[in-house]
């Protein structure tokens, strides 16, 4: 078993949420394969998407999920086996996003399955990914009269 190789795609795929929750679009896009196979898609963005270029899934993250929607992303449970510069794995992810302009928060769950490869530079990236949903659940936040946001990093007004 390669115990270096696993480490070092668990830190792929930490990284991966780290960015795209920090919105550090050039990082995140570092931990995708430019010709990646990614396929994303929730009840709540109504249809699913599919991306086969890095700078597509890059483009589309920048554009819709900008400073005025706020996510956050957990993984854990890794299963990752790899064969020599290339690898599987299996993840179970958790992920809320609040969209304040829209008095709405999102919260769901569910498995990633992705494939990774390492580089030329040594590095391993994203090669594909897809998730399927256990849940989904949208609240509005007008029924929740007591929500109220004290924190935002994208919100200069609240920002810490």
């Amino acid at each position: 078993m390669d115990l270096v190789a696993i480490e070092e795609i668990k830190r792929l795929k930490h990284r991966y949420f780290r960015t795209l929750d920090l919105k550090m679009w050039d990082e995140f896009g570092d931990c995708l394969a430019e010709d990646i196979d990614a396929k994303y898609g929730t009840q709540a963005m109504k249809e699913p998407l599919h991306f086969d270029s890095r700078a597509a899934v890059v483009d589309y993250m920048s554009a819709n999920l900008g400073p005025g929607i706020i996510t956050t992303h957990i993984a854990n449970h890794p299963e990752i086996d790899v064969d020599g510069e290339a690898a599987t794995g299996s993840w179970a992810f958790e992920d809320t996003v609040i969209v304040p302009d829209f008095k709405v928060v999102v919260r769901g769950s569910g498995y990633y399955e992705e494939r990774y490869r390492r580089d030329g530079d040594g590095r391993w990236r994203i090669a594909a990914t897809h998730y399927q949903r256990i849940y989904e659940a949208v609240t509005s936040l007008d029924d929740t009269p007591s929500f109220k946001l004290i924190a935002n990093r994208w919100d200069p007004s609240l920002a810490h």
